[in-house]
């Protein structure tokens, strides 16, 4: 029976069947050392041609980069090999030939893109695409934990909830709708039925950037609750980021050393407070300790996020932005109607903002103007005001961009890195 690396690395000695793609391969007319890769680790192979059959000898001598083949041998404890093990083979079959694969060492980003169906297979691929896997499942775990049910909602919306600039026109069987930037004009009339909701879904922003924090196409993580203040929906967002975090260092400490992500900062993450500040203290320490003067009612650019993630080694929930530069269904502070109940989460390490949450407006009257103001035919918003008509409730709730989060912890130089096939402005293929 076939066992994976990983299974018979923790096996340590005797006989054992494997199977893979070859990672590495080099050796003499008498020797071949191949190095076999599974999905979970890699492993030495040492053939030797007097030890092996004819058969077995001459597809040994076939298999070069990303071949896969399986064998069978005596598995030994060796320093000396990459991962302290190495398998002596008495039998090897080549199943599938690679020959001349394009993809080589030091070659342009550019390139890794074009080849991404291809650099997948790399270890430092596979290592970022393992921890993805563990930060989904512990969205997931961390909402249920707490009471939540899944929600899903449209991708096709007729209107617009982020801004009209960044919608992708669809044609709908000859009338235009919109691919959904978010679920959240959806999701706030179901909680009206079950108070806790949440969802991991694509959205699609047409947004004209070229930087490496920017998708078209990027998977969101968004949560509405009933009942909720506007300090609890910053508790909920720092809890989910400090769960996450928390999973992938238990699960993922191999995948954290392939990456050479230095823990400290994650450790850092899950451990201490986030630190909170209004926009307007926000103002205030760019101004004192970076010399940075950012006219009130401005909204934050990258750079005055990057200058203020310097100043903290942890996360920072800003909060009580100026209510011009804010979405609509955003809630006017009470006591200073300037200003709206809405939080980004900016990541250390320059990573920006992660989470943009809000508690939401609830009065139907100043959501209609809002409306107006913004140009809006409050009309397409039927369905939406009618949740403010009938048996309206404090809620809140808030999106996080899942692939941010997941460049953060792999502290990935690119966003495109952290999705398996990334969707930008000017990339549509692999």
């Amino acid at each position: 029976m076939f066992i994976s690396v990983k299974e018979a690395i923790k096996k340590g000695s005797g006989e054992v069947k494997l199977r893979g793609w070859c990672y590495r391969a080099r050796g003499s007319n008498a020797l071949r050392f191949i190095i076999l890769r599974d999905a979970t680790d890699i492993i030495q192979c040492v053939v030797e041609k007097d030890k092996v059959s004819e058969e077995s000898w001459d597809d040994a001598q076939k298999i070069d980069v990303e071949a896969s083949f399986e064998l069978s041998g005596e598995i030994v404890e060796d320093k000396r090999a990459p991962t302290g093990y190495e398998v002596k083979v008495k039998e090897i079959k080549l199943i599938g030939e690679s020959i001349g694969w394009p993809i080589q060492k030091d070659q342009s980003t550019e390139l890794l893109a074009d080849l991404k169906h291809l650099w997948l297979r790399s270890r430092y691929m596979t290592s970022i695409l393992k921890i993805r896997s563990t930060v989904f499942g512990a969205i997931h775990e961390y909402f249920r934990s707490k009471g939540f049910y899944e929600f899903q909602s449209p991708i096709f919306q007729a209107t617009q909830a982020e801004g009209g600039s960044t919608l992708f026109s669809v044609n709908y069987f000859g009338k235009p709708v919109y691919l959904a930037q978010t679920w959240q004009l959806y999701a706030e009339p179901a909680i009206f039925a079950l108070e806790k909701i949440y969802t991991i879904a694509p959205s699609f922003r047409a947004e004209k950037s070229k930087t490496s924090r920017h998708l078209t196409e990027y998977w969101h993580a968004e949560m509405e609750v009933a009942w909720a203040t506007f300090k609890d929906i910053q508790d909920y967002g720092e809890e989910l980021i400090k769960h996450v975090i928390k999973r992938v260092l238990e699960k993922n400490q191999e995948e954290l050393k392939i990456l050479n992500r230095d823990t400290k900062i994650l450790e850092k993450v899950r451990d201490e407070p986030f630190i909170r500040m209004t926009y307007t203290d926000a103002l205030k320490e760019l101004k004192e300790k970076c010399n940075i003067d950012i006219e009130w009612g401005k909204d934050l650019r990258t750079i005055e996020e990057d200058e203020l993630s310097k100043l903290h080694n942890q996360f920072l929930i800003v909060t009580n932005y100026p209510k011009e530069v804010k979405a609509f269904y955003m809630k006017e502070d009470d006591t200073d109607p300037k200003v709206v109940h809405g939080c980004d989460f900016i990541a250390p390490e320059c990573y920006g903002e992660i989470i943009g949450g809000s508690e939401r407006e609830s009065d139907l009257e100043k959501i209609r103007t809002r409306l107006l103001d913004q140009g809006e035919d409050p009309e397409k918003y039927t369905f939406y005001l009618d949740t403010r008509r009938y048996g309206s409730v404090p809620h809140g709730g808030f999106g996080m961009g899942v692939e941010r989060l997941i460049s953060f912890i792999c502290h990935l130089e690119n966003i495109k890195d952290a999705i398996p096939f990334p969707r930008t402005m000017l990339r549509t293929t692999p």
